[in-house]
């Protein structure tokens, strides 16, 4: 799954009297706390999850900015906004060591592929 279609469940129903940005962050909320949203994944853009929806830019950056605020997703400038390890501590440890990974092997200037089939291996190697 790439950024782009991360929220690709998220949709706005026309017959509730919830507005689009409390369905926004209640499906996202939802969805974290299901685990299909886990520590560490990248939230579709604003801009393309308003023009997917069909909803203003600022419906979405409202609905991001509540998330931030309850401590779900966290906003990292042009790196996106991402899912923060709101579950238990296994998960927050497993984020936490993804994180230093990832900036690992961007260090090193290994792509997001190949750093990947290593951790497939480490896993196969179990």
């Amino acid at each position: 799954m790439n950024d782009d279609d991360v929220l690709s469940f998220v949709s706005i129903r026309q017959d509730t009297a919830a507005h689009p940005y409390e369905q926004i962050r209640q499906q996202v909320l939802d969805a974290i706390a299901a685990g299909r949203l886990v520590p560490g994944a990248r939230l579709t853009s604003v801009r393309a999850l308003a023009g997917r929806l069909g909803v203003a830019v600022n419906t979405v950056a409202r609905s991001y900015r509540e998330l931030e605020q309850a401590g779900a997703v966290e906003t990292r400038g042009r790196h996106g906004t991402v899912v923060l390890a709101t579950g238990s501590e296994a998960d927050r440890r497993l984020a936490a060591a993804a994180n230093d990974l990832v900036q690992q092997a961007v260090q090193w200037g290994v792509d997001e592929g190949r750093t990947l089939e290593f951790v497939r291996a480490a896993f196969r190697g179990q």
